[in-house]
């Protein structure tokens, strides 16, 4: 049987167990020997992160093959309309980069949502948004670069659901281990 642990993971701290010096990892939050992430979070990036001391698990979770839909909460600048919602959920161009098609559809802000240390900028001529949105890729800033394509760029990203596995209650720092078979096969 697989361990599996969900970690909230604050903003600021890096997707692994060391870093340089100063720098907020993982092992602050994390004392459970042998787990290891199975896909990773930018560290201006928060929420869901996954670990699981079961190699196999940690490649199906993080393998793009596989195609286990991550979902974020986005919190973009200016309010999206349904073309740029649509471009999303057709695939966006950047660079030459074509991503496949995401689910995306507006939001209120998430309830519960907890305060991030530090605040996203707030600047009153601009308003802002959130998006619901899911891929089955795992490219580097890759909803970063989605929403700004569209017009749209990220103020804050938090992912809330990796496969069958969401957030919950976590708050910021806060682990659950969960013995589980295997639930991504």
């Amino acid at each position: 049987m697989a361990r599996v642990v969900l970690l909230n993971k604050p903003y600021g701290v890096l997707s692994q167990f060391t870093g340089p010096p100063g720098v907020p990892t993982l092992a602050a939050f994390v004392d459970i020997p042998g787990v290891y992430p199975a896909g990773r979070l930018d560290a201006d990036s928060e929420g869901l992160l996954v670990l699981t001391d079961d190699g196999g698990l940690q490649a199906r979770i993080s393998d793009p093959r596989q195609k286990a839909w991550k979902a974020y909460w986005v919190q973009v600048e200016g309010i999206p309309d349904e073309h740029a919602l649509e471009q999303l959920r057709s695939g966006v161009r950047y660079g030459d980069v074509l991503t496949a098609p995401a689910r995306a559809r507006a939001i209120p802000e998430p309830g519960a949502l907890w305060q991030r240390d530090p605040p996203v900028r707030f600047r009153k001529a601009i308003p802002t948004a959130w998006i619901d949105l899911e891929i089955r890729e795992g490219r580097n800033r890759q909803v970063r670069r989605m929403t700004a394509a569209t017009g749209f760029p990220t103020l804050r990203l938090i992912r809330h659901r990796v496969g069958p596995w969401d957030l919950g209650a976590l708050a910021p720092g806060q682990c659950r281990v969960l013995d589980v078979g295997d639930p991504v096969s």
